[in-house]
């Protein structure tokens, strides 16, 4: 795009295993999967932020995902702790 812009990058952090799970209790939940990370400077610090799995699918109202969601976001806090 030829846009100067601060380093900031987006990950798709999809578990294919936990996304099929999630899937099979709601077909529709392909539209919300907590799957992206993103990890950008400011004020020459790094941030990294992920969404909430449990939060996220909190809004389908499908108590099926709970548990999957629990696991995700367990997931992710462990990768986030190794980080700091």
């Amino acid at each position: 795009m030829g846009i100067d812009f601060k380093k900031y990058v987006i990950l798709g952090a999809c578990n294919p295993a936990s996304a099929h799970k999630a899937i099979l209790a709601e077909e529709n939940i392909g539209l919300m999967l907590p799957c992206n990370v993103i990890i950008y400077e400011k004020e020459d610090k790094t941030t990294i932020a992920v969404i909430k799995p449990t939060v996220a699918m909190k809004m389908i109202g499908n108590k099926k995902l709970k548990e999957v969601a629990e696991n995700i976001e367990t997931k992710l806090e462990n990768v986030i702790k190794a980080i700091r």
